[in-house]
């Protein structure tokens, strides 16, 4: 007697797979959303959990490619990057949706951040003001259509765009390992980052008119990707 075939049949595992992926992205932009607005508050101790206290280390690595002093970092967060580059004499404007985000930037900062609300897709600047743009572990907005050619707009000529879109652990320490795990949990794995941004990111920077290059940058237990895009 032929055994019959168990589990899903080759015809319906690509529709569950597609319907389970469809869940999991609406659910992370559902948890990101409130993460960034609701409980922004709780952005630093979660970044410094799964960074095992690297998060600031990590977001610094944007510093040595920024050219000029007309800057803007798309996606302040909490302001960590903008009290950083204020105290290297390289004050930026910094451009965020949340107003929550915009209230802990001012407190980080003293109340001396250049701050603006609005969405990245629509930059509420005029063509060329800037010499650099930089954004640190933005989410997917960063990389839509909208947000790079608008990036570009306000670019000069010669200008770049910093993105640090992802760092990983590399580290045998026990809390590397479990840093590590968490990260493969997410599916950001070395592997996984390297093939998202090739087919996220690299492309449509190009289409936008970039020039690309990529750096990874080596710390004792971990790793981080730069991608600078130039005018």
């Amino acid at each position: 007697m032929q055994e019959s075939n168990k589990g899903l049949t080759p015809a319906v595992k690509p529709l569950f797979c597609l319907k389970t992926m469809h869940i999991i992205t609406r659910f992370m932009r559902f948890f990101f959303y409130h993460f960034y607005h609701t409980f922004a508050w709780t952005y630093d101790f979660v970044a410094a959990v799964v960074s095992i206290g690297r998060w600031q280390e990590w977001i610094q690595t944007v510093i040595p490619f920024i050219e000029g002093t007309r800057i803007l970092e798309i996606g302040h967060g909490p302001g960590h990057l903008q009290r950083i580059l204020r105290t290297r004499g390289l004050p930026a404007v910094g451009l965020d949706e949340s107003r929550q985000m915009a209230y802990l930037a001012k407190r980080n900062t003293n109340g001396s951040a250049r701050l603006a609300r609005g969405l990245a897709q629509s930059l509420p600047f005029p063509s060329e003001t800037f010499d650099s743009v930089v954004s640190t572990f933005p989410a997917e907005y960063i990389f839509d259509p909208r947000t790079l050619s608008d990036v570009y707009r306000v670019l000069h000529n010669g200008g770049r765009f910093i993105v640090l879109p992802a760092a990983w652990i590399i580290g045998r320490a026990f809390l590397d390992r479990i840093a590590a795990w968490l990260f493969r949990v997410t599916g950001e794995t070395p592997a996984n980052i390297m093939d998202i941004i090739n087919e996220r990111t690299i492309h449509p920077l190009e289409q936008a008119g970039f020039k690309i290059e990529t750096r990874q940058i080596k710390f004792a237990s971990s790793m981080a990707l730069i991608l600078i895009a130039a005018k």
